[in-house]
């Protein structure tokens, strides 16, 4: 158990019996503000922008996985889901992570925090566990995708010590998120 701004979890790997909780956790956010990308030949830059009104993002649920992997990492040395469970029993947050050893990569897949325990440090005690299992792999760096309307996450990453390192501008077409843009964010694993 963990005391995080004075609220009580247990942070541990995923369980079987966590995949409903997971899977219904709400991952949405508002922001104020977007990052605005402007792509130019030799790059991109990115500019902070408001948004009136504030922009409600809900991400679209995910097509079941068809690959055979267990949600809780178990089957696969190299994948991870960490969950934080509040005093409550309920699921606060998680974090699932897969190592590739070719070339020393610890993706973060998915982090979720539920909108009642953010702010509380629940998402930064998960990137630790992340991070943690990145020393044990030998990871060189850790990485992650953002939409670039995610503001609220992109100001976290920065803060925890990740910075850009890619744009995809077409990585969204024809989805539900058409029109938004992938930001790759990267940092050495300390």
């Amino acid at each position: 158990m963990t005391t995080t701004h004075g609220t009580t979890y247990e942070f541990r790997t995923a369980r079987p019996e966590d995949t409903g909780a997971i899977e219904a956790l709400d991952g949405s956010f508002t922001t104020s503000t977007v990052f605005e990308v402007a792509v130019t030949d030799d790059g991109f830059a990115l500019r902070e922008v408001p948004v009136d009104p504030p922009l409600v993002k809900v991400f679209p649920e995910d097509d079941a996985d068809d690959d055979g992997d267990d949600p809780d990492g178990e089957d696969d040395a190299d994948s991870r889901t960490f969950v934080a469970v509040g005093a409550d029993g309920g699921l606060a947050g998680f974090a699932a992570v897969s190592y590739s050893p070719w070339n020393r990569r610890l993706t973060i897949e998915d982090i979720e925090v539920a909108p009642g325990h953010r702010g509380r440090g629940v998402g930064r005690s998960l990137m630790g566990h992340a991070v943690d299992f990145a020393r044990e792999r030998g990871a060189g760096h850790i990485w992650l995708e953002v939409t670039n309307v995610n503001a609220p996450a992109i100001h976290a990453y920065r803060r925890l010590g990740f910075a850009f390192c890619g744009l995809d501008t077409a990585l969204y077409q024809g989805t539900e998120s058409e029109g938004e843009h992938a930001l790759y964010m990267s940092m050495p694993c300390p």
